[in-house]
């Protein structure tokens, strides 16, 4: 991910979380949540010369690769307490 793909997404992560932050992903339409960051997403494709749609896009994009990258450091941090053959490190 590119130091300005970064940027961009703590912007609409920080801002999701002061307008979405009492919201349950789980209840509210996914419709409803992408109105919600709406403003963020339009000035970002404002400062950008992007179109909404294009940023939206690359948000989303950017989005599955940061969670791609948390899962697989989790993966990396869980094999780490295994010894190797998948049986958990006994602490005695």
């Amino acid at each position: 991910m590119t130091d300005e793909n970064r940027v961009i997404l703590k912007r609409i992560n920080d801002y999701a979380e002061q307008v979405m932050g009492d919201i349950d992903p789980q209840k509210v339409p996914v419709s409803a949540q992408i109105e919600k960051l709406k403003p963020i997403l339009q000035e970002i494709a404002d400062e950008k010369k992007m179109a909404l749609e294009d940023i939206f896009i690359l948000y989303m994009d950017i989005q599955s690769e940061a969670s791609c990258a948390t899962q697989q450091k989790l993966s990396e941090e869980l094999q780490d307490l295994n010894d190797g053959n998948g049986m958990p490190i006994l602490i005695r």
